[in-house]
Formats: structure tokens, C-alpha cells, sequence
């Protein structure tokens, strides 16, 4: 058990809360579709809201005091004392919000100074972090209103409780814009793509809270874009998984990798691999920030990076590495390295 987690006990509930909501609190998930659902797509009507790039946190205020949990149940009340000290000042009643937490840089979501706000222990250092990286809270739904769980009730009656708590709320306190209009929901991913939001998540309006499933959708936004192929997991002759790369200057990088190729896309990928060279710049080895928690590193087969690849990727970024699995879509033999978009000197 992390020193910050520790399971409710009897002295954390008030009088008419369930311990399950005293903090750490179970969220209510998401599954990721293809398809945006229609208007009438899930129980008593779609209602479309924005798929923040942030960290998912839920909000206890019992008794006057607040507290912070992350989605694992880790207490993040000490990290973030602006948003904290935010929802101290202007939380007027005990309640259980879900939501998400948020870094804003200029008009760009920035989730490396999030994740950097996250991992920065010191009393210090958090309190000389906070003005320099300030985060917000962005609420999306309400779990319990005055020691009274309403988990039960449908998602479009605890918004309507969830916008009248809110009203009176500033900066960094915000509460997500919901519509129950696909089209609009689809012009907010236009309007918003360049600011880092990841896509749209979907819920019904008829349905009820249910902590751990994944009843709601997510669907993300996801933009074609050229790599090249710098190595593969597996074999060139049966490549599994691209590790893509992109040239700082005369530097290649690595900013991405795919999901796992299918047969079809491995046999047209493997046409036209050849093996790397001495001078290639990368490690045998790749760390595992490249595959997700709980990986080791992942050996891989460097190849001579000279073939050029369409990729989907969605808007999560830390810095310019894509956060998220790319998916592969073919090779472009008409185009060149050269021809691939730099990163930023």
C-alpha cells in the first residue's frame, strides 16, 4: 500500500454516507468505441461531454474538510494545494464531485507539467509549483450532496444538482459543458482539437452511477499524421509493433508506438524493412515509459529509417512524444524521410 492510500475506516464517514464514498472513492469508467452514439444511443439519450487529457479525481468534502483522491486511491490533497485551497473557499456544501484535473498552458492542456505537479513529493517544491503550473478542477458529476448518496439517481438529475452547486464557482473550479446535440458535441471536438482534448465521452441520461464498469464510452479524436519507422518489436520479417520516430535537427527521436499490427499490415510493412545499421541512434532497449505502467523495457529491432508510415494518433501529448498507442494505416512509399514533419529546434 502507497504511504498516501489507506482504506476508509468507521471515523471517515459522516452520519448517513456509505464508506465507499468517504474517500478513496470507486469511479465509474469508460470503454473506447469507433463510433460516436447517436442521439438516442444509450439509455434515456446520449449526452456528450469532453475527454479532458488530465488525471481523474474525485472530491469528498465532509465536515468542512476536503480531500483529493486520484482514480487508484491515492490521497493527491497534499499535491495540488491551489486546487485545494480553491475548493475549500468555494465548496458551500459536504459533497462527492468526479472530475478531473487539469493543467492550462496558455490555451493548450499540458499534461507533462501535470504529471510533473504529480511526482514532485517535497512540501517545497509542490508549494513553488503551484503558481508556476497552475491546475484546475473540472467537474463533471455528483456522487453525494449533503451526506446523501445519489449514485442512484439518473445522470441527467445529479448534473441539474451538479449545475446548481456550481454556479457560483471561479477559476480554477469549472464545471464540463454537456449537450445532448451530436452535432455540437462534434463541432466542440473541432473547436477544441487544438487545445490537447483527447475527444468526447458519452453517457446515458437514464443511467445510474455505477462505480468500477465501464457503462460510458469514449470516443477520441484522432488525426492522420507521417512518421517513419524506426524499429519494430518482433522480427523484420513479422514486425508486431512500429516504434515510430521524427528528426529533432539531425537527431532521430522516438515520439510514438503503435498497437499491435495486423497480419496484413505486418506482411506490407515487412516488404520494406531492411536492417538498421551500425550508426543507427537508438538503444537495443526502450524504456517502459513507451508501453504503458507496469511494463519492463521491451527489446526492439532497429531498421534502417528510410520508410515512412501513416499513422492515426489522438491529441495526448507529454511534451513530443505521443501518450497514447498510434494506429497504423500504410506505408507511404511516395514519401521520404525528409518529407516527415521536424520536431521544434
Amino acid at each position: 500500500m502507497t504511504p498516501n492510500r489507506r482504506p476508509p475506516g468507521p471515523a471517515d464517514h459522516g452520519p448517513g454516507l456509505p464508506p465507499d464514498l468517504a474517500g478513496p472513492v470507486e469511479l465509474e469508467l469508460a470503454k473506447a468505441v469507433e463510433q460516436l452514439p447517436g442521439r438516442n444511443g444509450l439509455t434515456g439519450g446520449s449526452r456528450y461531454e469532453l475527454k479532458y487529457d488530465g488525471y481523474r479525481c474525485a472530491v469528498v468534502r465532509r465536515s468542512g474538510i476536503v480531500r483529493l483522491w486520484s482514480r487508484n486511491g491515492t490521497d493527491l490533497t497534499d499535491k495540488f494545494p491551489d486546487v485545494h485551497g480553491a475548493l475549500d473557499a468555494q465548496l458551500e456544501r459536504d459533497c462527492v464531485l468526479d472530475g478531473e484535473l487539469v493543467v492550462w498552458n496558455g490555451e493548450r492542456l499540458d499534461f507533462g507539467a501535470l504529471q510533473q505537479r504529480m511526482i514532485n513529493g517535497a512540501a517545497t517544491i509542490r508549494r513553488q509549483l503551484a503558481p508556476k503550473r497552475p491546475a484546475s478542477y473540472v467537474a463533471f458529476d455528483l456522487l453525494a450532496i449533503d451526506q446523501v448518496d445519489i449514485r442512484m439517481m439518473r445522470l441527467s438529475d445529479r448534473q441539474r444538482r451538479l449545475s446548481s452547486l456550481a454556479r457560483t464557482w471561479r477559476p480554477p473550479l469549472q464545471l464540463s459543458p454537456v449537450t445532448d446535440d451530436p452535432a455540437e458535441a462534434r463541432e466542440w471536438l473541432d473547436a477544441f482539437s487544438y487545445s490537447g482534448v483527447e475527444g468526447l465521452v458519452v453517457k446515458g441520461a437514464g443511467t445510474r452511477y455505477q462505480p468500477g464498469r465501464r457503462d460510458w464510452v469514449k470516443v477520441k479524436q484522432r488525426d492522420t499524421i507521417e512518421v517513419i519507422v524506426g524499429a519494430v518489436t518482433g522480427s523484420i520479417d513479422r514486425p508486431e509493433v512500429v516504434v515510430c520516430g521524427r528528426y529533432r535537427g539531425s537527431d532521430l527521436e522516438i515520439v510514438g508506438r503503435t498497437v499491435p499490427l495486423h497480419p496484413a499490415q505486418a506482411d506490407e510493412l515487412a516488404a520494406v524493412l531492411e536492417p538498421a545499421g551500425d550508426r543507427h541512434p537508438w538503444p537495443d532497449e526502450i524504456s517502459a515509459g513507451y508501453w504503458g505502467r507496469g511494463a519492463k523495457k521491451v527489446q526492439i529491432v532497429k531498421v534502417r529509417p528510410f520508410v515512412v508510415a501513416e499513422v492515426a494518433a489522438d491529441a495526448a501529448m507529454q511534451g513530443d512524444h505521443y501518450r497514447h498507442p498510434l494506429r497504423f494505416h500504410r506505408v507511404r512509399g511516395d514519401l521520404a524521410p525528409n518529407d516527415v514533419d521536424r520536431l521544434p529546434a
